[in-house]
């Protein structure tokens, strides 16, 4: 989500103006927006959650299996 260091304000994309500044104060915001999306997309999901999920379909196949015994 951009945000605008002057207003000190987040800003939706449709909230701002076409040409990617700031409706208050006209200030550029649209290079944050793009560097907030590359950081986002850098992320993955953390190994414990991995783990849980994991853990969880087991346990869930087990009572499915266990429900037909």
């Amino acid at each position: 989500m951009p945000w605008c260091e002057d207003c000190s304000k987040y800003w939706t994309p449709s909230a701002m103006k076409a040409d990617g500044t700031c409706p208050t104060c006209g200030r550029d915001v649209d290079a944050a927006a793009v560097r907030t999306q590359e950081v986002v997309d850098d992320e993955t999901s953390p190994w414990h959650f991995k783990l849980l999920v994991v853990a969880l379909v087991l346990y869930l196949g087990w009572r499915v299996v266990d429900l037909f015994i």
